[in-house]
């Protein structure tokens, strides 16, 4: 296991992509960009099942209690342990990333803050 500590954008990417199984497990988050960039880079995930970390993990992650250093630790070994298991989410996390993007994002925004001006109007 290797815990980073801060790591500088440019380096990310190669970070995710050599690793074995992304651990974030967070108490919470407002969107859970770390576990979308890990998935985008094939990283297999492990992470909370609070906040918005279910919605953008889907089906491709391992999902554990954060407050539950027992249960943080069977998702790991559930991961590590599996192999089939880690490249199933790899290919599910590069799937589910890839429904993530820029235009969509635009997309849905943009119907929201017509919805609300319709509703205003």
């Amino acid at each position: 296991m290797v815990v980073t500590g801060y790591v500088p954008q440019e380096d990310l990417a190669a970070l995710y992509s050599g690793c074995e199984v992304f651990c974030f497990p967070s108490y919470y988050e407002g969107f859970g960009r770390p576990v979308l960039e890990a998935m985008r880079c094939g990283a297999p995930v492990v992470t909370s099942r609070v906040s918005s970390l279910p919605e953008v993990g889907g089906d491709a992650c391992e999902y554990v209690n954060p407050h539950d250093p027992t249960d943080i630790a069977r998702g790991l070994q559930r991961a590590l342990e599996d192999a089939e298991r880690r490249k199933s989410m790899r290919e599910q996390g590069l799937s589910r990333a890839a429904q993530f993007t820029l235009e969509r994002f635009a997309r849905e925004t943009t119907g929201v803050y017509e919805r609300v001006a319709r509703e205003e109007g």
